[in-house]
């Protein structure tokens, strides 16, 4: 059959043996039919060239016959000047784009599928060149990507005398029938005519992404030459701006597809698909702090309250006209115990660092406990003077507070429930103790492993938590060996802040799954109930830490726990162990941010005590140089959830774990240029990370357990370098000074021991070999450090009394030496070679340590204060020179300084029970 001219074809007419249906679309290329295969007849596609067989139809016609993939159209057929192809039913992303910005899960999905087309073609060596939303078919079974008419095989380049032809339409193929290039969908390099790659696809694939979130193109202008200096130099505009709901992560994704220069963008779509595939778009739980409006909360319970009062009232009014006298008296004492009585909370805000509450100022207080009948408290506190935090205790009705002498590193404090004692955790010297509130000898109940993490008294039985290690009981005596009261569950990490409830049967605790080690995430933790009798578990709560049951009414109450800076309060019954409604807010401003601990109590009669917050706005900091003499320098202003900032070798890079939302990923930034690269984009949380000593790597954490490592420009993906378990993770610490062996810490058996693996780049990744043990002892040995000569190792060992930093050969041979004194943490070696430094955390500084070594021997001189008072001792570097350090400093605490004003103050609020029942459905 003759070749037909295209302006000729009609419904009806047969091109060899496929029937024109419909015209679909043209331009100055040809013209597009929707036709039917009469001999199959199967709906297709047939586009016709303008002329003889072109080199765009040719380019075409190879490039899709190379693919095989669900997400790309399928080629059938070939003629002299023609192509037919799989007809694709579905709307394009450009009329899907029109009615606005698109779903964010409905983004991820089809970014996913496009991203994996391109990398199959990538992968057979075509370049698509054209990808644009017009060319994005939105079908029933997913997305296919149409039109590899500009694409790029083999050696082929396309060179500016082409880029006019390509630049002939700007519309949507589905409104003027342009079957060529848009220049709003171009990569600069294409642009500008120079040669294109993998990362134009990339550049194009981010433009897409950008417009399906935003609703808008990226780059737009009145003319060619706008759209052109836009593409060339301008940052499109933040995607929030158009759709708030973006996760972070997905806007660093995209951020990076749309770098100006080639090197800097995802190098192909198939690491590119991997890690959009990483990306967790999952909320918070519904009883999350994100979750809830006081002010909703407040009037619905308002109309709760006046509902149960009427109600009640109602029941009291039948069971008087019945006038027995003895069900009467009965109901009677039922009410009373369950009225409301709609007494107002009275709040008392009292500064125990007074001279009033202490024999002398305080620089802080902490830890504070009411007794069960609300005439005392206790608390931790160090005086202005100097010396170690130590236990204080008060009647309330007295005026002056009492030392509790030999409690020296108290922590977390705890009545017993005859009121005579008061049971503490002593930090030094890793022991649970007991103390005559009137004070005396303290008495030693049990030895601590892992981090404590608190305690409960009833009857006879004390539950104690060491963070890294399942519950345990012992009697209150100290008699007895200590009884585990069941396994973590799968994935958990610690059991904090244990509740013995009443009835003496059942545990409340808190549990975590992620960030050990550092400040666990709200929304990893759950509140937990444990049978004492047999270990049988319980989930109660998603969400938050720190529970606390009260019985605010007669037979059931609530459970009180902390998230992110804020108290909450769910009713719940202790004995069916059900919560009985949703969680509702009470107070914004207790001290607590993202730590287990809690800083708040109740008493039995209805009294709360709190901390109040010291304006550090839930965890948020900022990174700042400090010198010795305190003075700062912002080096990351942007306030963020940092940890662990360290800098890179040449001390122009520093990296760093931040936390956004659920998310805990490495970014590395250059403060020169502003610039950070991701290294991780996940569901997982990454933390604790360091540098290969070359400056091209760096290794981490993953809270599954296992270490990681990626190229610090960003490259590439993580690779694991050595696998663990959320239980016995691999905390990667330090390289040698060759980069050839990574010493980290592993918990083992309840200890925290010291290994090192011998580490080689192979293929542009880090490969590990076996793992040696460095040390083993019945101390917590962890954070080694190499010295930079590699000649010896520091770390931080409880092996003496209290939390010192030692050093030992690194050869292993035998030698060890303390060179801190105090409470001692976090080793750091100047890179001078001169001198140490440390965190005493008792005292809040900085200490430095010259020493001289010569053959197996290391001299240490007397430590002294480099730095004094810093906020966040788990978050600081010394830079190259040693002459400051990098720190995270939480915000509104921009500078080293004595501790702020308030963290002396605590509040009292009296009637919090009537306050609790104001805001709680009836039962």
């Amino acid at each position: 059959m003759a070749t037909q001219s295209p302006n000729l074809l009609k419904p009806g007419d047969l091109l060899g043996p496929y029937r024109i249906d419909s015209l679909l679309g043209k331009g100055g290329m040809g013209e597009v039919y929707r036709g039917t295969d009469t001999r199959l007849g199967r709906a297709v596609a047939i586009k016709i060239s303008a002329r003889e067989f072109s080199d765009r139809f040719e380019r075409e016609a190879k490039a899709i016959s190379s693919l095989n993939h669900p997400h790309v159209c399928t080629l059938y057929d070939v003629g002299p000047n023609y192509l037919v192809m799989e007809f694709v039913e579905g709307d394009t992303l450009a009329h899907l784009i029109k009615q606005g910005p698109m779903a964010v899960e409905a983004v991820l999905q089809y970014a996913i599928q496009i991203a994996d087309a391109l990398a199959a073609a990538h992968e057979k060596g075509v370049i698509h060149r054209d990808l644009k939303p017009a060319n994005v078919v939105v079908t029933t079974t997913g997305i296919k990507v149409l039109d590899f008419g500009l694409a790029k095989l083999g050696p082929a380049k396309f060179f500016a005398s082409s880029s006019g032809e390509v630049v002939t339409q700007t519309e949507p193929i589905t409104e003027s029938g342009s079957i060529v290039g848009t220049l709003q969908y171009m990569s600069p390099e294409q642009a500008e005519g120079k040669e294109t790659d993998e990362r134009s696809d990339v550049f194009s694939f981010g433009l897409v992404m950008y417009e399906m979130l935003t609703g808008r193109r990226a780059f737009d202008g009145e003319t060619k030459t706008a759209v052109l200096a836009a593409i060339l130099r301008d940052q499109p505009a933040p995607i929030q701006q158009f759709q708030p709901m973006t996760p972070r992560s997905l806007d660093r994704v995209v951020r990076k597809c749309l770098e100006k220069k080639p090197t800097a963008r995802w190098h192909s779509a198939h690491d590119l698909k991997q890690t959009l595939e990483l990306i967790d778009l999952d909320a918070p739980a519904s009883g999350s702090a994100s979750a809830l409006s006081a002010a909703s909360v407040s009037g619905a319970s308002g109309v709760q309250a006046a509902g149960q009062r009427a109600s009640r009232r109602r029941i009291w009014t039948a069971i008087a006209a019945a006038g027995v006298a003895l069900l009467a008296a009965g109901a009677w004492e039922w009410w009373r115990a369950n009225r409301f009585t709609d007494l107002p909370v009275i709040r008392q805000d009292v500064d125990l660092g007074s001279d009033i509450a202490l024999p002398g100022p305080t620089l802080f207080v902490t830890n504070v406990v009411i007794s069960p009948e609300g005439t005392r408290i206790a608390y931790v506190a160090r005086p202005a003077s100097g010396g170690a935090p130590r236990l204080y205790t008060r009647r309330l009705d007295q005026p002056m507070a009492v030392e509790l002498p030999g409690t020296e590193n108290a922590r977390g404090p705890f009545f017993s429930p005859d009121l005579h004692w008061l049971g503490f955790i002593s930090t030094s010297a890793r022991k649970l103790y007991k103390i005559s509130v009137d004070g005396g000898a303290t008495v030693p109940l049990m030895d601590l492993k892992g981090t404590p993490g608190g305690a409960s008294w009833s009857g006879n039985t004390i539950v104690v938590a060491q963070g890294g290690s399942p519950l345990v009981r012992i009697a209150d005596n100290g008699g007895g060996q200590p009884t585990p009261l069941g396994p973590f569950a799968p994935g958990e990490i610690i059991q904090v802040s244990p509740q013995i409830l009443p009835g003496n049967k059942t545990v409340l605790f808190a549990g975590n799954t992620g960030n050990e080690g550092g400040p666990p995430d709200p929304d990893r933790g759950s509140v937990e109930a444990i049978s004492l009798k047999d270990g049988h578990r319980k989930n109660i709560l998603k969400g938050g830490a720190f529970p606390r049951y009260v019985a605010s009414h007669g037979g059931w109450g609530h459970i009180l726990y902390t998230f992110r800076g804020a108290l909450y309060a769910v009713p719940f019954d202790p004995d069916k162990l059900e919560v009985l409604g949703a969680a509702v807010p009470v107070l914004n401003d207790i001290m607590g941010g993202l730590n287990v601990a809690g800083k708040f109590d109740v008493s039995g009669n209805g009294t709360l005590v709190y901390q109040k917050g010291t304006g550090v706005s839930d965890g948020l900091s900022t990174i700042q140089w400090i010198d010795s003499n305190g003075k700062t320098e912002p080096l990351l202003a942007k306030p963020g959830i940092y940890s662990s900032p360290r800098l890179s070798p040449d001390g122009k890079r520093l990296v760093l774990s931040v936390r956004d939302g659920q998310n805990q990923d490495i970014e590395v930034y250059e403060w020169q240029t502003g610039r950070t690269t991701s290294l991780t984009f996940g569901r997982a949380q990454f933390e604790y990370p360091v540098w290969t000593p070359d400056g091209q790597f760096v290794a981490f954490l993953s809270t599954n357990g296992s270490t990681y490592s990626a190229r610090a420009d960003g490259s590439g993906q993580p690779q694991q370098i050595m696998a663990g378990t959320a239980v016995e993770r691999r905390y990667p610490w330090s390289f040698t000074p060759d980069g050839k062996r990574l010493a980290y810490f592993q918990p083992v058996t309840g200890r925290y021991q010291l290994w090192t693996i011998p580490v080689e780049e192979q293929e542009g990744a880090l490969r590990a070999g076996t793992s040696e043990p460095f040390l083993k002892s019945e101390a917590n040995d962890l954070m080694p450090q190499f010295s930079p000569d590699g000649k010896w190792i520091a770390y931080q060992s409880n092996l003496s009394e209290g939390a010192q930093i030692y050093v030992r050969p690194a050869s292993g041979k035998p030698g060890q030496w303390v060179v801190s004194a105090g409470t001692a943490t976090w080793p750091v070696w100047s890179r001078s070679g001169h001198d140490l430094f440390y965190a005493d955390s008792a005292e809040n500084q900085i200490m430095s340590v010259s020493y001289t070594a010569s053959g197996d021997t290391f001299v240490a001189e007397k430590p002294r204060v480099w730095l004094a008072k810093l906020d966040g001792l788990e978050n600081w570097d010394v830079s190259p020179d040693g002459k400051r350090i990098v720190a995270a400093v939480p915000v509104r605490s921009a500078a080293p300084a004595p501790a702020p004003q308030n963290v002396h103050e605590v509040v009292f609020l009296e009637n919090f029970f009537d306050e609790l029942r104001r805001r709680a459905p009836a039962k």
